[in-house]
């Protein structure tokens, strides 16, 4: 279940003036803006009529104003991600890369996101979720209890693994619930599956989602973290993934399910765990604004199948909508 590494060209004159929406207010502006100067640059390339607009220094009211014709979203986290700013897009009517809002919302949420699978009985870590008031004694307790040790410990809605600690030992869980509530009123606790860690991004919307080829990330001692994720080159990204035969095929056709059964468009990108023993895999979350900097996995995954950078910002900016045209999708 790949992609078709020569879809039509989109016709760049139909794509008026295009906002690359970069920078925003969350926990991830600094990746953010990274990823939206190599879009701007990217479509420029193309001849695209595109223009770098933050939403933390300017009011949205101006795309409207200025005669911006659809947007690219290279928001990342909360007022990107989260069907906030989908919201004001479609009250202005610009149409916009990605999921639409309620898409949006759900996949930040990554409690909603595990009910949401687990209903469709797609495999995620079993988990527990802390909220305001249960962040110690008796209830971090019975988290280790229901769980087990280690156990990974992160906010219910941000990304990049920002807030994200692993624990080892009943001492560590209070320190690393605190770090996480310090983000989100929500703090979800989770099962550790050992073993390999990859991601598989999707391009498309309902039956003509498709996902592209898997990657396996291979962290400096196993830590994934925001650090080893941007900002430095010691983490190594595997594609071809080298999973063993019919793994990486079983892996897309259940991420493009999952992608699916959230009502996802446009692309995303969803985490993976392959449990060593077992060989089950379980799905972690799910990303609907991906990074596209130079360390980013989308970007990585669609060379391998024969799209270029620049071709892939085109293409997902020709795939913008508007949530009232484009009308309910099916799985």
């Amino acid at each position: 279940m790949t992609l078709d590494a020569q879809p039509s060209t989109p016709n760049v004159k139909d794509m008026g003036k295009v906002a690359v929406l970069m920078g925003g207010k969350s926990a991830e502006r600094e990746v953010s803006l990274m990823s939206g100067a190599g879009v701007l640059k990217a479509l420029q390339s193309k001849g695209v009529d595109a223009h770098a607009f933050d939403p933390a220094e300017r009011d949205l009211v101006e795309l409207k104003r200025k005669g911006f014709k659809r947007c690219f979203i290279a928001l990342h986290g909360r007022f990107g991600e989260d069907g906030t700013v989908q919201g004001a897009l479609e009250l202005l009517g610009i149409p916009y890369t990605g999921s639409g809002v309620l898409a949006s919302a759900m996949s930040i949420d990554k409690v909603m996101t595990k009910r949401v699978w687990t209903t469709e009985g797609i495999p995620t870590p079993k988990s527990a979720v802390l909220r305001k008031g249960e962040y110690d004694g008796a209830h971090l307790d019975q988290v280790v209890q229901d769980l087990g040790l280690p156990l990974i410990v992160k906010p219910a809605r941000e990304g990049s693994s920002i807030g994200l600690g692993k624990v080892l030992a009943a001492k560590e869980m209070q320190a690393a619930v605190d770090a996480a509530a310090a983000l989100d009123r929500d703090v979800l606790c989770e099962q550790f599956i050992a073993g390999d860690e990859v991601t598989c991004p999707v391009l498309g919307t309902g039956p003509d989602a498709r996902a592209l080829p898997v990657i396996r990330i291979v962290a400096p001692e196993g830590n994934y973290d925001y650090q080893n994720k941007y900002f430095t080159d010691d983490t190594k990204y595997l594609v071809p993934c080298g999973l063993p035969e019919g793994e990486e095929q079983a892996i897309q056709e259940l991420v493009v399910k999952a992608y699916r059964v959230l009502g996802c468009r446009g692309w995303g990108r969803i985490d993976v765990m392959i449990d060593a023993k077992t060989r089950k895999p379980y799905l972690l979350e799910i990303n609907t604004s991906p990074g596209m900097t130079g360390h980013s996995l989308v970007p990585m995954s669609a060379r391998a199948s024969g799209i270029s950078y620049e071709d892939l910002c085109l293409q997902l900016l020709a795939s913008a909508v508007l949530d009232q045209v484009q009308g309910a999708t099916k799985a």
